[in-house]
């Protein structure tokens, strides 16, 4: 496992970062415990994961991921090994305050997800989208308050335009207040404009670790999505079906298995490497459903692509194409 440093910062993650989302979802305890086991046993010490995930599937309330990794830190006795990443601001209670980035939601969330994890502290505390009804002083303020008390260590914010993060670190500089120290966004091969547009040049010029979610957009660059094949069935094909099945999406996978298998790899592995590869990334935000898959991912680890096989992949996949 190779480590770096999440931005600025002083902390060293690994250069995967393991997802949990499907925890409660498409993983049992048992499936997770198995994958969160692999996950340790290859080096990896950084876990992520949100209050909401996953309320979305059935019988699942939200919390039950943070719940399933508080219950392995606790059975393997392994939270000081962990660099522990959540989440807040989806509804997690009724009520006006059961949302949001207010101050009001943020203390209490936080300290739900200290119980359902099980430990005293939460190393990187991410608002998960922003909320344009509450002040960004307000948010900061809060956040600040938690790390002040020790709860939070870092901070971090996911899904939140270039200006609104521009703004919130310049409110964090103004007045002294903890400042975010990464950025979780959706970026892969296939989803590149969102944040190459201006949210690229701003982490590197404010020096914000980069977590990218969805770094294998779903499944569409795993190979598995074959141009005129039956779609396979899969709790996001629809999603993925909408979203890449076009030309651009195409001439993607088609760049990846070619290179694949140059490389006598996995595509989902060179996609992985393309986005390690860029000096932005500090670590992709990988899922698994078994060690198995996740084995695949570690994979990408060792895979060094020299710089002609990147611009193949940068020309296939160029959002500024016409």
């Amino acid at each position: 496992m190779h480590y770096r440093r999440l931005g600025r910062a002083g902390l060293r993650v690994s250069a995967l970062c393991l997802g949990t989302m499907q925890f409660g979802w498409t993983a049992d305890e048992r499936a997770a415990f198995a994958v969160l086991d692999a996950f340790a046993d290859a080096g990896g010490n950084f876990v992520d994961t949100a209050d909401v995930y996953s309320s979305w599937a059935p019988n699942n309330p939200g919390g039950v991921a943070e719940q399933i990794i508080g219950r392995w830190m606790r059975e393997r006795g392994s939270r000081a090994q962990v660099v522990l990443a959540t989440k807040a601001r989806g509804r997690m209670w009724g009520g006006p305050n059961g949302e949001g980035l207010s101050r009001a939601h943020l203390l209490r969330a936080c300290d739900d997800s200290l119980r359902r994890l099980q430990t005293d502290y939460i190393d990187l505390y991410q608002t998960h989208w922003y909320d344009a009804e509450t002040p960004i002083d307000e948010t900061l303020d809060a956040l600040n308050d938690l790390v002040r008390a020790g709860k939070v260590r870092y901070i971090g914010c996911s899904n939140i335009p270039a200006w609104r993060l521009a703004l919130a670190l310049g409110a964090s500089e103004r007045r002294q207040l903890a400042r975010y120290d990464a950025l979780q966004p959706h970026y892969n091969l296939a989803h590149r404009d969102e944040f190459e547009r201006e949210l690229q040049d701003l982490c590197a010029d404010q020096r914000l670790g980069v977590i990218p979610y969805s770094p294998l957009a779903g499944g569409f660059l795993t190979g598995k999505y074959r141009r005129g094949a039956d779609v396979p069935a899969s709790e996001r094909a629809g999603g993925v079906q909408k979203r890449y099945f076009n030309d651009r999406g195409w001439a993607i996978v088609d760049a990846l298995l070619a290179l694949a298998g140059e490389l006598q790899a996995e595509p989902a592995q060179v996609a992985l490497a393309w986005l390690l590869a860029r000096p932005v990334v500090t670590s992709p935000i990988v899922g698994a459903n078994s060690p198995q898959q996740l084995a695949a991912s570690l994979g990408a680890l060792d895979l060094s692509l020299a710089p002609e096989q990147i611009a193949r992949l940068d020309a296939a996949s160029d959002w500024r194409q016409p």
